[in-house]
């Protein structure tokens, strides 16, 4: 299963890499014309949506595997709350100070707040993954949860050219310290 995902996924970047190259030569010699712009668009919006499904169909194995009882957003990510406070609830402005451990499926632990310290960022303003700002608005003071994150919402195509991998889903676990509005 592992690999069949593997191959999909290279065989799909390989067909968006190979029509973006025909494209761009084309393109050198004369511009497109909107109907063709159009097909082009839709073609990698067509192409997008395919990793986009199989990168939740990872996901949905994953969490299956490990009887992981967990929601997914409008946006794709995967969500469970394991422990809910009635702390003060996280909003845009406030300053988000967690600890964290941040992993890959196959269980690679990339960074932990035990050995770089407590994560503190202010919410809304960018400067984390943006499936983390979502996972922290979900959360209130005292909660922890854990949150798959597929790459559109982690670090993209690129990784972040550290410990994880181009296209890669990331698992958070996270537990939301304190909210200050400094």
């Amino acid at each position: 299963m592992k690999n069949r995902f593997k191959h999909a996924e290279k065989f799909l970047l390989l067909i968006i890499i190979v029509f973006i190259g025909i494209s761009a030569c084309k393109t050198k010699s004369r511009k497109l014309t909107p109907k063709e712009h159009e097909a082009f668009k839709e073609n990698l919006v067509k192409a997008n949506r395919g990793l986009v499904d199989l990168d939740q169909d990872k996901i949905k194995t994953f969490a299956k595997r490990r009887n992981w009882e967990m929601q997914v957003s409008e946006t794709g990510m995967w969500y469970q709350i394991l422990e809910s406070e009635s702390g003060k609830k996280a909003q845009a402005g406030l300053v988000a100070h967690l600890k964290y451990k941040v992993s890959l499926l196959d269980g690679t632990m990339c960074y932990t707040s035990d050995s770089l310290g407590n994560m503190v960022f202010k919410i809304g303003q960018g400067g984390v993954e943006s499936g983390l700002e979502e996972a922290i608005l979900m959360m209130k003071i005292g909660d922890k949860g854990r949150f798959i994150m597929p790459p559109h919402l982690a670090h993209g195509l690129l990784g972040d050219e550290n410990k994880i991998p181009s296209r890669t889903i990331i698992v958070y676990q996270t537990e939301l310290l304190n909210l200050t509005k400094y």
